[in-house]
């Protein structure tokens, strides 16, 4: 009777040793070569399971665990050739190589329709290419972050420069009121106190007060003049001048206002530097920065003025529309002195703000300085820090067409 067992049954079969004669080189052959094959068999799948299981992100990862068990089972099937060897289990065998060839068959099924897609998938090279693509718009991109944000610092600060030029002119529109007003009532002080000076002419004791009371206006006069200057209503009379011998002449004057502990520099090429401005004022203007200067030198430094024939920056030009992309001549006066913090170094030119103790400064010199310079069409910028020293640079237009300079031709 026919039972499952019948089918394991193996009295009636020979061992596949017997059909090579029992020859031990053949049997070790077979052993050895099927034992190696079915090792490195087995290594396969082991290898692609690891990387299966830590490369999860891997695309057809199950047509991967496929491939593994179909070289599973080709190993196995090499175990079998070993084993039948000595003992005719060939239904064992049989069975292996059953499933062996259904998931050789499954394999190879799924693998030709999947074809297309792999020979579309990117090669390594192609990979690589869009990586380094990528990396170059990324490079690109954060160029182009750095160029904005310097681009927002530069049109901050050219905003802020914009809103302080803007500050400056309605401070000179009031003070420019003010000061008109308060010279118009000097005037009437003035003409009374003299009227009243020629009825006292005998009395010295009364003329006494009315003295100190003239000497009073003056100095009220004379504040009005500097707040005119500041708000660029003062009366000037620009003449064409060399503005590095018209320094060379101040020197002597310099000196003395800086007094022996500060060393002066002053610049050598003169006959080359014509500018258009009131020379005067020009002579006031130098003399209020040298002040300035030896008041930020108390244990004594150096100043030094430099000319130099240039333009205005781009940056300064976006902010001030009234400035003209013309030729200037820059006079820069730097010393190495206490320097000025940013709050302080914003509101230098505004008049009456000093950081000097009551008593010792009006606070309207560097304004003045401003003013004359705005109204004779050029520019001025203060670059300081503190304890870096200040450096202020007069920029006054320079004459492009012959002119007579203090009486000679200019070049």
């Amino acid at each position: 009777m026919f039972s499952l067992a019948t089918l394991f049954e193996d009295s009636a079969l020979t061992p596949h040793g017997f059909c090579l004669a029992w020859d031990p080189l053949m049997i070790a052959l077979h052993v050895v070569s099927d034992g190696v094959i079915a090792l490195s068999y087995y290594s396969i799948p082991a290898t692609i399971g690891v990387l299966l299981l830590r490369r999860r992100d891997v695309a057809f990862g199950w047509m991967g665990w496929l491939f593994a068990l179909f070289i599973l089972a080709c190993g196995t099937s090499h175990l079998m050739s070993i084993w039948t060897l000595w003992r005719p289990d060939y239904l064992a065998e049989g069975l292996v190589k059953g499933v062996t060839a259904i998931t050789s068959f499954l394999t190879a099924a799924v693998l030709w329709p999947l074809l297309p897609r792999l020979v579309a998938m990117p090669s390594l090279a192609s990979l690589l290419a869009a990586n380094e693509r990528l990396a170059d718009q990324v490079r690109e991109t954060e160029r182009a972050v750095v160029a904005l944000k310097r681009e927002t610092a530069e049109r901050k600060g050219a905003e802020a420069m914009l809103r302080q030029s803007q500050k400056m002119e309605a401070v000179g529109q009031l003070t420019g009121g003010i000061a008109h007003d308060f010279n118009n009532l000097l005037q009437v002080v003035q003409a009374n106190l003299e009227a009243l000076s020629c009825r006292l002419a005998s009395d010295d004791s009364a003329l006494r007060y009315v003295r100190r009371a003239m000497s009073g206006v003056q100095r009220g006069a004379r504040m009005t003049s500097q707040l005119l200057a500041f708000a660029r209503r003062q009366p000037l009379t620009p003449t064409v001048f060399d503005a590095g011998c018209r320094i060379n002449e101040m020197a002597d004057l310099l000196r003395s206002t800086l007094g022996g502990q500060i060393t002066l520099a002053l610049p050598e090429r003169t006959g080359v530097w014509p500018v258009e401005a009131d020379a005067n004022q020009f002579d006031s203007a130098l003399l209020n920065l040298a002040i300035n200067a030896r008041d930020a030198m108390p244990e004594g430094g150096a100043l030094r003025v430099a000319l130099e024939d240039t333009r205005l920056p781009e940056e300064e030009l976006a902010a001030d529309p009234e400035l003209e992309p013309v030729r200037y001549v820059a006079v820069t006066v730097s010393d190495n002195g206490s320097g000025m913090a940013e709050e302080v170094r914003r509101a230098a030119f505004e008049p009456f703000f000093t950081t000097k103790p009551v008593g010792q400064g009006s606070g309207l010199g560097l304004s003045q300085v401003y003013g004359f310079i705005k109204q004779s069409r050029g520019h001025v910028i203060l670059e300081s820090s503190a304890g870096q020293g200040t450096t202020i640079t007069l920029y006054l237009r320079r004459v492009e067409v012959p002119a007579t300079i203090d009486g000679q031709a200019a070049t």
